[in-house]
């Protein structure tokens, strides 16, 4: 029985939410399956997975093979890392203790590595805040002196006889055209 990991779709329509599923090839994508390994969630910042990964490496040590989605999600957590380490350990090139370490340092960096994406995107996020606080800020100001200019309508004496002289103007150039009837 050929074993594919593969993702299985969950959630509603345009948030999708995956299981991680060791099934066999034949089934359908969203139908019977072995084994749950994890969960995917590509909706979140950066996206959540949470997988079995001793369960991961189980499979593929048993011949399972990976979609290519699923080999990105396995490689972005470590898993075909553990699992090549492994590989290594039956070999003898690596004693258990070597490859175990090799993995935990790894798993570090990684974590490191995330670490700084999600406070880079918290950085941002209170960036773009405090740009659109003070944008407000701006505008608020703004409507506070047209406010406090209409409420005071003190203008000199020259601007007033400018402004009476236009208003005659204007209903004498609505006089010249002739209407239609």
């Amino acid at each position: 029985m050929p074993v594919k990991i593969r993702l299985q779709r969950h959630g509603k329509k345009g948030k999708p939410f995956y299981w991680i599923v060791a099934a066999d090839s034949r089934a359908k994508r969203d139908g019977k399956f072995l084994e749950k390994l994890g969960t995917y969630n590509p909706n979140t910042n950066p996206a959540t997975i949470n997988i079995n990964v001793d369960s991961s490496v189980q499979w593929l040590s048993n011949g399972a093979q990976p979609t290519d989605t699923a080999r990105a999600i396995l490689s972005y957590k470590g898993i075909l890392l553990k699992h090549h380490l492994l590989g290594g350990v039956r070999k003898g090139a690596l004693t258990e203790e070597q490859a175990e370490e090799k993995f935990n340092a790894w798993i570090a960096e990684k974590e490191q590595a995330v670490a700084s994406k999600v406070s880079g995107l918290d950085k941002e996020k209170a960036d773009a805040k405090a740009k659109a606080l003070a944008a407000e800020k701006e505008i608020n100001e703004k409507r506070a002196a047209e406010a406090a200019a209409a409420a005071l309508p003190e203008t000199p004496e020259g601007e007033e006889a400018e402004a009476e002289e236009a208003a005659p103007e204007a209903p004498a150039a609505e006089e010249a055209t002739p209407e239609k009837e």
